[in-house]
């Protein structure tokens, strides 16, 4: 699974990172986790707002940081 973090560098997408980052490795979840920060090809995915949460190439959310809960049950759904 990959999963990218669109985002500038705002505090939003730094915590948005840090939680994903962290509940990937504690749920020990086969998963990429990469940091998109570039305009360019943040406005690929048409979001309005970051942060942005895309898996596996689709877009999940964007414009808030997601309650842990709902990011894992995000994640297993992909899974």
């Amino acid at each position: 699974m990959v999963i990218k973090i669109l985002g500038t560098g705002c505090s939003k997408c730094v915590n948005l990172e840090n939680k994903v980052k962290e509940i990937v490795k504690s749920n020990n979840i086969d998963a990429t986790v990469e940091k998109v920060s570039e305009l360019q090809d943040i406005m690929k995915y048409g979001i309005m707002s970051t942060p942005g949460l895309v898996i596996n190439e689709k877009v999940i959310s964007y414009g808030t940081v997601p309650k842990d809960s709902q990011i894992l049950e995000w994640l297993k759904e992909a899974n």
